[in-house]
């Protein structure tokens, strides 16, 4: 689970900057768009590889590591932030929203129902 945390991180930090300074999308699109492509396709990726449903420890532990190491990262934008204009109230709200699309977006695409039309069971 690790690693899919890890290459999840990697893909949001990665699609962050491709969309946000090449394509100059933002906004809550964007981080939905990211979000939702990102789980999707860590999804896809375990029912690839394992051909099964996560079991209930292994879908918290993803969700525990993605959203941990997207938290880290995103406080410490946070705190960047402060350091040139303290953001007010309705801002750290606004931030806190787009960081909460991806574990929910993760939470979503990792759920038992998801797995059943990715994941089939076998015969």
């Amino acid at each position: 689970m690790l690693r899919y945390a890890l290459g999840g991180v990697a893909a949001v930090v990665l699609l962050n900057l491709l969309l946000r300074s090449l394509v100059k999308l933002g906004g809550l699109p964007a981080t939905l768009l990211i979000a939702v492509t990102v789980a999707a396709a860590m999804a896809l990726c375990f029912a690839a590889k394992a051909r099964r449903a996560p079991q209930p420890q292994e879908r918290r532990r993803l969700l525990w590591l993605y959203g941990g190491l997207l938290a880290l990262l995103y406080l410490a934008l946070l705190g960047m932030m402060s350091l040139q204009d303290s953001p007010g109230p309705m801002g750290v709200l606004i931030f806190a929203l787009h960081y909460l699309c991806y574990p929910a977006s993760a939470a979503l695409l990792f759920s038992k129902r998801t797995f059943s039309w990715l994941a089939p069971p076998r015969p």
